[in-house]
């Protein structure tokens, strides 16, 4: 309970309460409003609180499970914020245009990653050295160009499970294309779109950078949790494993083996009936055969 008002505290400082002008609003928000206030609407807290702890547990158990979480935010006062976040997570991100196609036509997408990647590695080991200045300065540039787009997702091998943004309406392709590919969404919805678009609503200010900042930073706290249990789990996986084979090679270092590598019940010399190899099998009693003269 005194971690709810502490946040709550926080969320209030931060101005994640202040939303959009009421000729502004989405009748579709009015549940999430608590009042209006000169004109301008004021977002209930505690239901920002509840839909931050559905959106952080969803997000932890995705991260647990080794799924991606692709992070959108392309807007001036959210680029480095969420830029940030998404790095200390290794999670893809895009914050400075969104490509058409990203999620729906991923695999031209990887093509162009490729390329970046093949153009950096020439620029990198000496490959280029041999042709002309001008050439040189044209693959850089190109380089440049790519990964200021591309780079947030060029470990991205696959597409993500789960989109996080940061105002749907400004990134509505984005949600679209998510949408259309089953992909898990969470957002930062203020009062001027529609909370039912997104499967993962968190109603907040989406426009200040302290109210984005302390959004971002409380999921991703909950990414990094999730990222940390996988790792523990997958530490005391590795140690059965490993008291498995220990205690497998104990039994057979224990387990004692028929000398010669014969059969149960025969002697060294491998012969059962006590002569001597070579030699006639007796008629018994231990006498030699009435037919040897």
């Amino acid at each position: 309970m005194e971690d709810n008002k502490n946040l709550h505290q926080q969320l209030l400082e931060a101005g994640v309460h202040f939303g959009h002008l009421k000729k502004k609003w989405n009748p579709k928000m009015l549940p999430y409003i608590f009042a209006e206030k000169n004109g301008i609407h004021i977002i209930d807290l505690n239901k920002t609180i509840e839909g931050l702890d559905e959106a952080a547990a969803a997000l932890k158990s995705i991260a647990k499970s080794g799924k991606k979480i692709m992070f959108v935010a392309t807007k001036k006062q959210a680029k480095e914020i969420v830029a940030e976040a998404a790095a200390k997570a290794n999670m893809p991100f895009v914050t400075e245009r969104w490509l058409g196609g990203m999620l729906t036509n991923f695999q031209t997408i990887r093509k162009s990653v490729k390329k970046m990647q093949s153009i950096e590695k020439m620029l990198g080991d000496g490959t280029m050295d041999s042709v002309t200045k001008k050439e040189r300065l044209t693959l850089t540039r190109s380089k440049d160009k790519m990964e200021k787009v591309l780079g947030g997702i060029a470990n991205m091998s696959r597409t993500p499970a789960a989109l996080f943004i940061v105002d749907i309406s400004h990134e509505h392709i984005a949600l679209a294309e998510a949408k259309r590919l089953g992909i898990s969404t969470f957002a930062m919805v203020d009062t001027n779109s529609d909370p039912t678009k997104v499967d993962f609503s968190i109603p907040s200010n989406d426009d200040a950078t302290k109210s984005i900042a302390i959004i971002t930073n409380y999921l991703t706290a909950a990414i990094l949790e999730g990222l940390q249990e996988r790792s523990e789990v997958k530490e005391e996986e590795t140690e059965e494993v490993v008291e498995n084979t220990r205690g497998l090679d104990m039994n057979d270092e224990g387990t004692e083996k028929p000398e010669g590598g014969r059969g149960r019940g025969r002697s060294r010399t491998g012969n059962t009936s006590g002569n001597k190899p070579g030699s006639r099998q007796g008629s018994g009693n231990g006498r030699p055969s009435a037919n040897k003269r």
